[in-house]
Order: C-alpha cells, then sequence, then structure tokens
C-alpha cells in the first residue's frame, strides 16, 4: 500500500473514531418502543438503552483500535462506558445483551479491575450453565424480546460464543473453551449450505429447517469474522482447528463468486437485485484479511478484500458515519424479500466493522 492510501485510510479511521461516541450513545427509538410491550425479562428498559448487541459489537471494534494505537483517551472513553452501565444496572443476560462483555472481559484483563472480573465471571457461568439450549445443546438465539425457542442463528456465535471463549481463555478454564468449541460445531452443522459453503441466517429444531433459507450478508459476515477470532483466541485441536478452517474456506470460496464488481457485497449474498450492503462487506474484508494473516486462505485473496476498500472508504463521511449499513435484522422467516426491505440506517456496528476493516487494511494490504 502506497503512504497516499496508507493516509485516507488513517484520516477515514479518526473520523470514525472521533464520531464513535455519538453513535454509540445515540438512541434506538425503534427498539426501545418494541421493548414497551415485549421486553422477555420485564425489568427496567432504560437499562437495555445502550447495552445491546449494537453497542457489544461497536465497543469490540473500539476496543481494537485502542489495542491498535494504545492511546489511553480511547481507553478512558471504555471505562467511562462499562462505568456508566454498572450505575444503571445490567439488564436480563440473553445473547444480544452478551455481546458487550466481549470487550469489557479484555478490559477487564488489560485493566486488572476486580469489579469488572466479578462481572464478566458472572455472565460466563451464566451463559455456560443457564443460557437456554436447543435440541443437541446449541445455544439458543434468546433475545431481549424474543424467545426464539429451538432456534439457532449465526449471529450467536459473534454475541455470545466469543466472550465465552475469552473467559475460558482469561481464566483457564477447559470447560468453556470446550463449550465454545461445541457451539461453533453444532452451528456448523445447521447453518453452513453444502451447496454453497455460505450460512443461513438460522435454523430451527421445531420443523427442522433453515426459515426462508436466506444466505443473508450480515450473518455471513459474523462468521467470515468470528472464526478467525476464534481460532486465535484459543488453543484448539487439531480436529476441531481443522474443520472450522474448512468451513471458513468454503465460505470464501463463494464470497469470491458473488463480490459484486464495485467490490462489495449484497444483503442477500447470492441475491444481485438485493442492495449493497456496508457492514457486510467490511465484516467479510476483515475476516478475509485475518484468514490471510493467519495462514488459513491464501494471500491472493488481499485481492477479494482489497477490492471493498474504496467503497467503503466512499460511505465514510465527512463526521465519520458509515452510511449504506442495514438495521438490526430479524429472522426472515418466511421470505428473503423480508431482507431487501430492512432500513439503511448508521449504527455502531456498522462504525465497529469499518474500523475492524481499516486496521487490517493498513496492516496487510
Amino acid at each position: 500500500m502506497n503512504q497516499s492510501a496508507e493516509k485516507q485510510i488513517s484520516e477515514k479511521l479518526v473520523r470514525l473514531i472521533d464520531s464513535f461516541q455519538e453513535v454509540l450513545y445515540e438512541e434506538d427509538e425503534e427498539f426501545l418502543e418494541n421493548m414497551k410491550t415485549k421486553n422477555l425479562a420485564g425489568d427496567d428498559i432504560c437499562k437495555y438503552q445502550f447495552w445491546e448487541w449494537t453497542q457489544g459489537v461497536g465497543l469490540f471494534g473500539f476496543w481494537r483500535y485502542f489495542e491498535y494505537t494504545k492511546d489511553e483517551k480511547y481507553l478512558d472513553i471504555l471505562i467511562r462506558y462499562y462505568d456508566r452501565q454498572k450505575e444503571i444496572g445490567f439488564p436480563a443476560k440473553n445473547v444480544n445483551t452478551t455481546a458487550p462483555m466481549l470487550a469489557m472481559s479484555y478490559l477487564a484483563e488489560y485493566t486488572q479491575n476486580e469489579t469488572y472480573k466479578e462481572i464478566c465471571d458472572d455472565w460466563a457461568e451464566w451463559v455456560y450453565k443457564e443460557m437456554p439450549r436447543t435440541k443437541e445443546g446449541g445455544i439458543q438465539h434468546i433475545t431481549s424480546d424474543s424467545l426464539n425457542d429451538q432456534e439457532l442463528w449465526d449471529d450467536t456465535l459473534f454475541m455470545t460464543v466469543l466472550f465465552l471463549a475469552n473467559m475460558g481463555r482469561i481464566n483457564n478454564n477447559k470447560a468453556y473453551i470446550e463449550e465454545a468449541k461445541y457451539q461453533f460445531l453444532i452451528h456448523t452443522k445447521y447453518l453452513a449450505d453444502k451447496e454453497t459453503g455460505l450460512w443461513f441466517h438460522g435454523y430451527t429444531f421445531n420443523g427442522n429447517h433453515n426459515f426462508a433459507k436466506a444466505l443473508w450478508g450480515r450473518g455471513n459476515c459474523w462468521i467470515t469474522a468470528a472464526i478467525p477470532e476464534f481460532l486465535d483466541m484459543v488453543e484448539c485441536d487439531e480436529a476441531t482447528k481443522r474443520f472450522l478452517q474448512e468451513a471458513l474456506r468454503a465460505q470464501i470460496e463463494s464470497l469470491v463468486k458473488y463480490q459484486n464488481e464495485n467490490g462489495m457485497w449484497h444483503t442477500l449474498v447470492d441475491d444481485e437485485t438485493s442492495y449493497v450492503e456496508a457492514s457486510a462487506t467490511c465484516g467479510f474484508a476483515y475476516g478475509i484479511l485475518r484468514a490471510i494473516q493467519m495462514g488459513i486462505v491464501d494471500e491472493s485473496l488481499k485481492e477479494c478484500a482489497g477490492k471493498a476498500l474504496h467503497p467503503i472508504l466512499s460511505y465514510i463521511t465527512e463526521d465519520g458515519k458509515v452510511n449504506q449499513v442495514s438495521y438490526g435484522t430479524a429472522m426472515g422467516r418466511e421470505s428473503k424479500d423480508f431482507y431487501k426491505r430492512i432500513e439503511i440506517k448508521s449504527m455502531p456496528y456498522g462504525q465497529a466493522l469499518a474500523i475492524l476493516f481499516l486496521i487490517e487494511a493498513i496492516k496487510t494490504l
């Protein structure tokens, strides 16, 4: 990468970071309105206001930027966020409310803050022992407003299982690591499409099917990002490692095939009539670059990830917002067209996935 390109990426990264808190604390009125009538736990919805999966992914990206820069002011932003939530109180535990715990576990480890560590220990033990399971012991995708009985979603691996694995690493808890490995395996069994190597959004044991059989973009990107993260996070036995690497290679092979000529991917990966979507594109490019770094896929795939750079940079506005990001997406239970109608809106996870991609682009391209 030439100096001019690196400078442009760095400038866009700074804009993303400068706008991060504004996006992090932007109230999701649609979600909160929904929670007034559909809050499963019946607790104070104010606890969920800035503590959901959307913020959780955002915080992980922000943590990675702190790791990259080592600038203490970014650490302070994370500490203020978690201290604020500690004062408000934490919401009921589910897949999505576990997502902010991933960055918190790294923060607890780095700062040696015992209060953070105790909170993380409590949530990890709940995930391991009490979180609802489907048949065959998969983590049921229970959310703040929906039980999703007997359902596996690909989001779960990024939102919950990476946290459990990280706590297994931090505490040297082999039981947590083994459970995390099993969750990756069972989700692969039921969600990976044997024809394309891409992943279906979900699977239900109530009827044994993959709903609308949607090969949804952002759902797939959680996998492209999560498998390298997981394999880098914990030591896996050779069979598990090989199995997950092959699943990732199969997925990436299809991603190359379905990449739009402009360098992005569609919100339904295999449907060019669906809109191109920025968060999935960033997640794919990030995961591919991580897989290259780890030797899982060939370096020639830099070209594929690199194609995404220009369009993503063009979607980052002067005030640091990432455009062309699809809003939070429930399960398309009956029709793939459901995904085409999802609103486009700046969201913390869009910011985070762009941050992750641009950091890796500077390192790798």
